[in-house]
């Protein structure tokens, strides 16, 4: 099975993505998983990254990122990285994804009931 978003043409496109968020990153002196959580943190009051990790260095470094203040202009170049075709390459090959339907067990949403 092959994965089209790991294929070499799709990689080398994600690195060139990477390669513009690390400059905004270094330019603010953070690392790239700081300015993701700051980012995800900026979208509202509503909002909040949920962090998960085993090691204190990590946790320190996810804290850090709710000192990251973005400016609009910030916001919206990183947004015009992370667009609806940034991405290249699905996740799964199609024939991978016909696959894992056809064993769920769901039942139909008319049988839900509320509590």
């Amino acid at each position: 099975m092959t994965m089209p978003r790991f294929q070499p043409e799709n990689v080398e496109h994600k690195n060139k993505l990477y390669e513009q968020v690390n400059i905004i990153a270094t330019r603010k002196g953070y690392t790239i998983p700081q300015l993701a959580l700051s980012w995800v943190h900026h979208q509202g009051d509503d909002v909040s990254p949920i962090l998960g990790t085993t090691k204190i260095k990590n946790f320190n470094q996810n804290v850090g990122a709710l000192s990251i203040k973005l400016t609009p202009d910030e916001m919206a170049e990183l947004e015009s990285i992370d667009t609806a075709d940034a991405v290249k390459g699905e996740s799964y090959s199609s024939s991978h994804m016909a696959f894992t339907w056809r064993f769920a067990n769901t039942p139909p949403l008319s049988s839900w009931k509320a509590k």
